[in-house]
């Protein structure tokens, strides 16, 4: 049986203890990062839409280098959108930013009625490389 072990960034905002759930849980060699959002410290929403997006990708960034990852190493993305019609050129300039260069991971989006006060969130897969493997990170 594998071992679940639980992953926090340094700085994690409120919303894991008041809502009880981890960052991310590595079994074996994969990384589950549960739902991201565009949190502040205290736990609340950022109001501007952009920077809420570009947050989400920072906290996802920040849960990832706590297991060692980064941007390279994810293999499945699923993000939820409040309004995806809306929303999509503003995601699309954060996650270019973030995703230049091929192959992509792959990515589920998924528009839904209500993320607690967010527009966005982003969970993802990833895959725990070995210590001998090495990369660059992404730029972001």
């Amino acid at each position: 049986m594998t071992t679940r072990n639980a992953i926090f960034p340094k700085n994690r905002h409120a919303l894991y203890e008041e809502h009880g759930y981890s960052a991310a849980i590595r079994s074996g060699d994969l990384l589950f990062v549960s739902g991201q959002v565009g949190s502040r410290a205290d736990g609340s929403p950022e109001p501007d839409f952009e920077k809420q997006v570009q947050l989400a990708f920072d906290n996802l960034r920040a849960t990832l280098e706590a297991a060692g990852c980064t941007f390279d190493d994810i293999i499945d993305v699923t993000t939820f959108h409040t309004d995806p019609e809306r929303q999509f050129g503003a995601i699309m300039t954060v996650k270019n930013r973030i995703f230049t260069e091929k192959p992509y991971p792959n990515w589920t989006a998924i528009g839904v009625n209500w993320l607690a006060g967010f527009d966005f969130e982003i969970k993802v897969i990833a895959r725990i490389r070995d210590a001998g493997e090495m990369s660059e990170p992404r730029a972001a």
